[in-house]
C-alpha cells in the first residue's frame, strides 16, 4: 500500500479518535465520524450506521447521494443483517453476485459492513457501499474495525 494511502487511514483514524474524545452526544460523536469518512476516502459512495434496536438495524447517522429504502433491517436479513447476526465483517466485491444484497442504489457495485461491538454484543455497523467493483481492501477492515471499536461506547448508548 502507498504510504499516501496509510497516511491517509492513520489521519482519518487519528480524526475519528480526536471526535470520540471530546464529550459530546452519542448521536453527535458517530454523525461526525461518518463526516470523516466521506471526506477523507473517495471510494466511500454511501455510509451509513445503523443501530440494533430490537431485532433489528436501524438507520442512524448517514451520508451519500440519498437515503437509503432500507432504514430498518432484520438482524439476519441482507449483508448487513448477516454482519450483525455473526459479529463478523462482510466484504462483498460485487453485490450483483451475493443474493443476500439488499439493492440500495443502481449505481453500487461493492460493500463493507463492519459490526460495531460492546461487551461482546453486536450493538450497531457500519455499512459502506461503492460505486466501484471490490473497492474494499484489507486496508479498510482494519481502518475500519479500528473506527468501530473507537465507537462501540456511543453506538451502545443509542443501541436498544
Amino acid at each position: 500500500m502507498s504510504t499516501v494511502k496509510t497516511d491517509t487511514y492513520r489521519s482519518a483514524l487519528e480524526a475519528v479518535d480526536r471526535i470520540v474524545n471530546r464529550e459530546g452526544e452519542a448521536d453527535e460523536v458517530l454523525r461526525k465520524a461518518v463526516d470523516v469518512l466521506v471526506e477523507r476516502f473517495d471510494h466511500y459512495s454511501w455510509i451509513g450506521v445503523y443501530l440494533v434496536e430490537g431485532d433489528d438495524l436501524v438507520l442512524g447517522p448517514w451520508q451519500g447521494p440519498e437515503e437509503t429504502e432500507h432504514t430498518r433491517i432484520p438482524i439476519g436479513q441482507g449483508i448487513c443483517g448477516a454482519a450483525a447476526a455473526s459479529g463478523r465483517t462482510e466484504i462483498v466485491d460485487d453485490v450483483n453476485a451475493d443474493d443476500r444484497y439488499l439493492a440500495c442504489f443502481v449505481s453500487t457495485r461493492s460493500e463493507i459492513v463492519v459490526p460495531i461491538s460492546f461487551d461482546g454484543k453486536v450493538v450497531g455497523e457500519i455499512d459502506i457501499d461503492s460505486d466501484e467493483p471490490s473497492a474494499f481492501t484489507e486496508a479498510d477492515r482494519e481502518f475500519l474495525e479500528r473506527v468501530a471499536l473507537l465507537l462501540s461506547p456511543h453506538a451502545a448508548k443509542l443501541s436498544r
